[in-house]
């Protein structure tokens, strides 16, 4: 067993489902999104692209870059956050975390299509 690989795999996985986690629940309702997950699914995300960075074949690019999107949206989604914390009340509270359940939305998605690579990937690999 390569723990390389484990490592790899572990970091993809836990990115995805601490973004899923994050997005789970009523898009507008603050309670059920949690601030410390998004920046859980953040900070392993970022691990992640961390690690994409070594591999250079034409599917590591394309996971690099999946997980670039991936950042990207995270990165935006905690800046919303950040920003609406500071300069809006408690009434903006469902409009602005909708923004925000929905930019970790589409990083959620570049996950998912990074599991999906890297399962393909798995299953061409030759012994």
């Amino acid at each position: 067993m390569n723990l390389e690989k484990v490592v790899f795999g572990f970091f993809i996985l836990l990115a995805a489902t601490l973004n899923f986690g994050f997005v789970l629940g009523e898009i507008d309702n603050p309670v059920h999104h949690d601030v410390y997950e998004l920046a859980a699914a953040l900070v392993v995300s970022l691990i992640a692209t961390v690690l994409k960075l070594g591999d250079r074949t034409h599917m590591g690019a394309v996971l690099l870059a999946t997980s670039l999107v991936a950042d990207l949206q995270l990165i935006a989604a905690a800046v919303v956050w950040a920003i609406a914390a500071h300069a809006y009340g408690a009434g903006e509270a469902p409009r602005v975390v909708s923004s925000v359940v929905s930019l970790a939305s589409g990083a959620a998605l570049a996950n998912f299509i990074s599991i999906v690579m890297l399962l393909a990937e798995t299953i061409n690999l030759r012994r």
